[in-house]
C-alpha cells in the first residue's frame, strides 16, 4: 500500500471576508467520506489552508488606488478589494481553534513579515510560501527562523530561484515540503507538466514532494499522487459561482468528495510492485478458469489420448500443463461428453 497522502484543503480568501463561510468549509472538509459502493469509510482531508496578507507590505500606492470595477469586486479600488477580504489576526485563530476541534491541521500562507504577528495567537502546523514569494528572500528568512515546516511552492519559479529558496530555509531547518505547480488560472493541462514531481522527487529526496492544482476537475491531483505525491493541495468553496476570483477554479463540495474520495481509493489501489494472485478472485478463478474435459463420451477403463480431452469451464480440475496426469490413463467411470475429468474418475 501507497503512503497516505497529505491533502490540504486551500480556503485562502474564499470565505469572502466572512469567518462563518470558512468555518462551513471546514465542517466539509472533515465530513465522513463513505465509498458507497464498498462501505468503506474513508479517511477525510487532512489540513486546511488560509492565506494572511499585510497589507501595508503589499501593494504599491498606484495598485491600491487603481479601480477595480468587475463582477468579482469587493471594493472600489483594488486596495479595497482587498482590504474587504482580510480577517484578521483573531479570527484567523478562531478558525485555527475551529480546526483544531475537527482534529484537521492548520496551515497559513504569510505573504510578509507583518503577518508574524499571527503567532502571538497560535502556531500553525506548517507555513507556506506563495509561488510570489519564493523570490521574497527577506520573508523566507524570516519564516525560517519560526522554525515552523515550511511549504514551498514553485507556481512561478524554476530551478535555480527553487535552490536559492531551499538555502534560505535550510540555514534554521530542514522540514520542508516543495510543491510543483502551475500559477495559471485555471491552469491549461498542456503547461501543467506533472513530470515535474518525479523530477523534485529525485533531486530533494530528502524532502516531502507534492502538487499544487489549479487546474478544473479532480483528474490532475489523482494523478499527481499516483506519480508520488505526498502532498496535494487544492482550492475549495461552498459554491463555484460566488463571487470573487478563485471560486471558479475550486472545488465545490461534491467536487471535494470525489477528489479525496478517488485518492484514497488509489492510495488502496496502488499496493506492491510484484503480480500474484489475490484472495479475492480465487472463487472467480475456480469458477472461469479451464479445466480438461472430454469432447466425447467415454466409458470406462478407456485409455484417454490427446484427442479426446479440450478445454472447459469451471476451473477447478486439471489444467493443460498437467495433461500428462491424464493422456495415457486408464478411466474408473464413464464420462459424458463435455463434462471435467477430476482425478477420481482416472487411474493414475
Amino acid at each position: 500500500m501507497m503512503k497516505h497522502a497529505y491533502l490540504i484543503g486551500e480556503i485562502g480568501q474564499n470565505h469572502n471576508g466572512d469567518i462563518d463561510i470558512a468555518k462551513k468549509l471546514i465542517d466539509i472538509v472533515t465530513a465522513p467520506i463513505i465509498d458507497k459502493l464498498f462501505n468503506r469509510l474513508l479517511k477525510p482531508m487532512d489540513a486546511i489552508k488560509l492565506t494572511k496578507r499585510d497589507l501595508t507590505e503589499e501593494l504599491s500606492t498606484s495598485e491600491w488606488n487603481a479601480p477595480y470595477n468587475n463582477p468579482h469586486s469587493f471594493g472600489k479600488t483594488y486596495g479595497e478589494h482587498r482590504q474587504f477580504l482580510e480577517l484578521d489576526d483573531e479570527q484567523h485563530y478562531e478558525l485555527y481553534r475551529y480546526a483544531k476541534e475537527k482534529q484537521l491541521d492548520f496551515v497559513e500562507t504569510l505573504c510578509a513579515k507583518g503577518c508574524l504577528s499571527l503567532l502571538k495567537y497560535f502556531s500553525p502546523d506548517r507555513l507556506k510560501v506563495a509561488s510570489r514569494d519564493l523570490t521574497n528572500l527577506p520573508l523566507l528568512h524570516a519564516l525560517g527562523e519560526t522554525k515552523i515546516p515550511i511549504i514551498l511552492s514553485t507556481g512561478m519559479t524554476g530551478e535555480e530561484e527553487l535552490e536559492q529558496a531551499i538555502d534560505v530555509i535550510t540555514r534554521y531547518h530542514s522540514n520542508i515540503t516543495v510543491l510543483h505547480c502551475l500559477s495559471q488560472y485555471p491552469a491549461d493541462y498542456i503547461n501543467i507538466n506533472l513530470n515535474t514531481i518525479l523530477f523534485l522527487k529525485t533531486k530533494y529526496p530528502d524532502y516531502k514532494i507534492g502538487y499544487s492544482d489549479h487546474s478544473i476537475g479532480i483528474l490532475m491531483p489523482v494523478v499527481a499522487v499516483a506519480l508520488g505525491a505526498e502532498v496535494i493541495e487544492k482550492h475549495i468553496t461552498l459554491d463555484r459561482e460566488m463571487k470573487g476570483t478563485d471560486h471558479k477554479g475550486s472545488l465545490s463540495p461534491d467536487g471535494i468528495f470525489r477528489m479525496i474520495r478517488d485518492v484514497r481509493n488509489l492510495e488502496l489501489a496502488m499496493g506492491e510492485k510484484k503480480i500474484f494472485i489475490s484472495d479475492t478472485v480465487i472463487n472467480t478463478k475456480k469458477k472461469l478458469e479451464r479445466s480438461i474435459a472430454t469432447n466425447k463420451s467415454i466409458k470406462s477403463d478407456y485409455i484417454i489420448t490427446e484427442t479426446d480431452i479440450h478445454l472447459l469451464s469451471p476451473g477447478d480440475g486439471f489444467k493443460w500443463t498437467q495433461r500428462d496426469k491424464v493422456i495415457v490413463h486408464k478411466t474408473k467411470v464413464s464420462i459424458n461428453k463435455d463434462e471435467i475429468i477430476y482425478p477420481y474418475m482416472i487411474k493414475q
